[in-house]
């Protein structure tokens, strides 16, 4: 239900949206938590975690268990602003806008995007979807099938705090560690079944989607990541990964799947692929939920 309401309302405006509002808390609670040490951090995520059970507490409250895990779902879930953002940068390319699409790609991306080239673009928009796809689709799945409302918003708040301070410059490599290494953890499963889908979804290209996830998901700097866009990379049938410059540093991922560099067209693909791949992890998961009722009657 959470994701037929996203896929037909999308996400309220930021004013109004409590994943905006929850970070704006965070935000404003880490100019008490921040330290440069990897404790300070970890007393942050806590801080992060009583904030999403309590919202998961206060909406089960007033709304039953149901209706405040369709409702979690709903808000943690990001498919429709994902898709919507993904297909611009697909119409300004093939219009010729590239200063559009670069500026669009820019987004959804943390990579500088001034200096790219158009099948950059399309290659930082074909990362994003998948990417995305498990954090803000798959993973809210699946912990809302586990541990209801309460587990879609520690999901959330989870991912938002790797996002706001997991990085690895000067100011986060200690601070952002343990929110970023449970992120990691929590996105674990999540990966590897949205990769599962993507082989159901095109099992003709199974065998290279495993080849390419094998070969190079190792290389790149997420555990997970690395996973799902390797799995994009074969099922679409392009090259993905590469170098990538952050706030001026070089950074290598490796090479992902087998093929040309990815365009507009490409992105078009990778929407769909998200969509479908979607539907069949949602199968899977509520194949699972049934088999596990049955086995406890």
């Amino acid at each position: 239900m959470g994701l037929l309401i996203d896929a037909a309302v999308g996400e309220p405006p930021a004013s109004a949206h409590p994943v905006a509002s929850f970070g704006t808390a965070m935000a404003t609670l880490e100019g008490h938590t921040y330290r440069d040490s990897v404790t300070a951090g970890a007393v942050h995520l806590s801080g992060g975690l009583v904030l999403a059970c309590l919202a998961a507490v206060g909406s089960r409250h007033l709304l039953g268990a149901t209706a405040s895990t369709a409702g979690a779902v709903a808000l943690c879930s990001a498919g429709r602003m994902l898709d919507r953002e993904a297909l611009a940068v697909a119409a300004r390319l093939e219009a010729g806008d590239l200063d559009g699409a670069r500026t669009r790609v820019a987004g959804l991306v943390g990579r500088d995007t001034t200096a790219l080239g158009a099948g950059e673009v399309a290659r930082a928009t074909i990362e994003s979807v998948a990417e995305n796809h498990v954090d803000a689709v798959v993973a809210t799945m699946v912990w809302a099938a586990l541990g209801g409302a309460a587990g879609a918003w520690v999901h959330r708040a989870v991912n938002t705090l790797d996002a706001m301070v997991g990085h690895r410059n000067d100011r986060y490599l200690h601070f952002g560690r343990v929110p970023a290494r449970v992120d990691d953890a929590i996105n674990y499963l999540p990966a590897r079944l949205a990769a599962l889908s993507v082989v159901l979804v095109r099992p003709t290209r199974a065998g290279r989607i495993v080849r390419s996830v094998k070969s190079g998901a190792g290389d790149h700097p997420s555990p997970n990541g690395g996973v799902i866009e390797a799995a994009f990379a074969a099922a679409l049938g392009v090259t993905l990964g590469g170098t990538n410059v952050y706030g001026g540093t070089v950074e290598n991922r490796g090479t992902l799947g087998f093929g040309p560099a990815p365009d507009a067209g490409d992105i078009r693909r990778a929407v769909g692929l998200r969509r479908r791949s979607t539907l069949t992890a949602l199968v899977l998961l509520a194949s699972a939920e049934v088999a596990w009722t049955a086995t406890r009657r």
